[in-house]
């Protein structure tokens, strides 16, 4: 009996000047583990006269992480956080009751052809930590834990498992592994890992119980533990999963809660330009997304 309990394709998503596929959520599936939303940006060929430009917008209730394969993005926050993010760093923001934030091409790269090409990932907050006082962390590319082993080149981006530990300051029990081959490889890893699990391929195929899957694929698990595939020549797979949590998350557009109420609380918020609520992004103050109107008053 197969060992994936649901195969998802990755759909088109527009956010704001910028296609992206989405992951995560979909109808079928809302959330693996704690992810609850996962974008794949590009890869993306940006002439001189594009750029990325996602103005300051508002966060609660989760954390951010990026890790971009190609390109640059400059991150600025309402913490005052502001610096550039380059492949193979992940930069984890942790909103809490309330964060805002833009994403924008460096200003050196606005008027040259580049790329760009990387992950998006909104990772939800245990309860107890939805109205925590929002923190942000970057880890360079080389304090991520990277290893080989049986000609498998493994990258723990977030999370705990293979007996290593990701910088990266995570909230509850995760995991979000690179795994990079240049020749044909079987991979065993279900002893490691636990919760509910994902595993989507960037590069190449994967081949699962004589079944081969391609890229665009996000492939779910029935058992984390009984995780075991076959991977092509020159392939990249990405896995993540962990503990779900008890209550349900809801998400309205950049909002995650286990309250309704909270996130109601929190549209008015932004809506109103409440900056207690929502500080300004310093560096970035005279321009912001505003709410679409139709989840103003959508419950």
């Amino acid at each position: 009996m197969s060992n994936i309990e649901l195969i998802l394709e990755e759909k088109a998503a527009d956010i704001g000047n910028f296609l992206v596929g989405r992951l995560l959520p979909f109808r079928e599936k809302r959330a693996v583990g704690p992810f609850v939303f996962i974008d794949h940006m590009g890869p993306a060929e940006l002439k001189d006269y594009q750029n990325l430009d996602v103005p300051p917008h508002p966060h609660i209730g989760l954390s951010t992480l990026t890790y971009l394969f190609e390109g640059s993005i400059f991150h600025r926050d309402s913490l005052g956080s502001a610096l550039e993010i380059k492949p193979g760093a992940v930069n984890w923001m942790t909103a809490g009751k309330g964060v805002v934030h833009s994403e924008r091409t460096p200003e050196y790269l606005r008027t040259t052809d580049k790329k760009l090409h990387g992950f998006q990932i909104w990772v939800g907050l245990p309860k107890n930590l939805e109205q925590s006082e929002p923190t942000f962390h970057h880890v360079e590319a080389n304090e991520i834990p990277s290893w080989e082993e049986d000609e498998v080149h493994y990258k723990l981006i977030a999370g705990d498992v293979f007996g290593k530990k990701s910088p990266v300051p995570v909230h509850s029990p995760l995991y979000f592994i690179e795994l990079k081959t240049k020749a044909s490889k079987k991979v065993n890893i279900g002893k490691n890992l636990f919760g509910e699990s994902a595993l989507y391929v960037l590069d190449g195929t994967v081949t699962i119980e004589g079944n081969t899957y391609g890229s665009k694929k996000l492939l779910i698990a029935k058992n984390a533990q009984l995780c075991e595939f076959e991977m092509s020549d020159n392939a990249i797979v990405y896995i993540f999963g962990g503990e779900p949590f008890d209550e349900e998350r809801f998400i309205f557009w950049n909002f995650v809660n286990s309250d309704k109420e909270l996130i109601e609380k929190a549209k008015v918020n932004w809506n109103d330009q409440n900056h207690e609520a929502f500080p300004l992004v310093p560096g970035d103050e005279h321009d912001y997304v505003p709410l679409p109107k139709s989840k103003l008053n959508r419950k």
